[in-house]
């Protein structure tokens, strides 16, 4: 059964969060092991509380990752660190994290929260078609080889060039002001 759950439940929500074509922000406090990390790994733009925890901890109970942790997380901090983490399945805390580059900020627990809205809330002020055509082209990238990045470069630079908002940054840029974006 819990193979199963991994399938139908944890999978597709781990498929959505890299596939959403907007940032996915993690705020993580406390222990996050298992699929609780896996999902942290999936997202776009890790915060952490200082309480924070990052656990695998399958090879202590017979098993191997799941919910994409083999994909996500050596992507995050190399295949040796990864190898370590699943291996000996010791705790990473919050500010080791930040410097193997696991999370991308560390917070006081009592502004993990604010920080992360405020983040999001900049995020959903900016250019969000270059955001998803930012998650494009770096899908490809990593799946892919140096012609493959530089096709995605081309097409997604074209799509973004074609937007409003990236006329919209170039009349502020042209005019000495902040731009607003619109998402179109």
């Amino acid at each position: 059964a819990p193979l199963h759950t991994v399938e139908k439940h944890y999978n597709p929500i781990v498929r959505e969060l890299i596939a959403m074509p907007k940032p996915v922000i993690a705020a993580v406090n406390g222990s996050a092991a298992g699929a609780g990390a896996s999902f942290a790994y999936a997202a776009d733009l890790r915060i952490a509380g200082t309480s924070a925890k990052f656990l695998m901890a399958f090879a202590n109970v017979g098993l191997t990752a799941d919910s994409g942790a083999s994909y996500t997380l050596p992507r995050l901090i190399g295949h040796g660190r990864a190898m370590e983490m699943m291996l000996l399945a010791q705790p990473v805390g919050a500010e080791e994290a930040l410097r193997v580059g696991m999370v991308n900020q560390v917070v006081p627990d009592a502004e993990l929260l604010s920080t992360a809205h405020a983040l999001a809330a900049k995020l959903a002020a900016g250019p969000t078609t270059a955001y998803a055509k930012i998650k494009e082209a770096l899908a490809a990238a990593a799946d892919g080889t140096l012609e493959d990045a530089l096709e995605a470069e081309r097409r997604t630079q074209a799509d973004c060039g074609a937007t409003e908002d990236h006329r919209e940054a170039v009349d502020a840029f042209v005019n000495k002001r902040a731009p607003k974006f619109i998402g179109r």
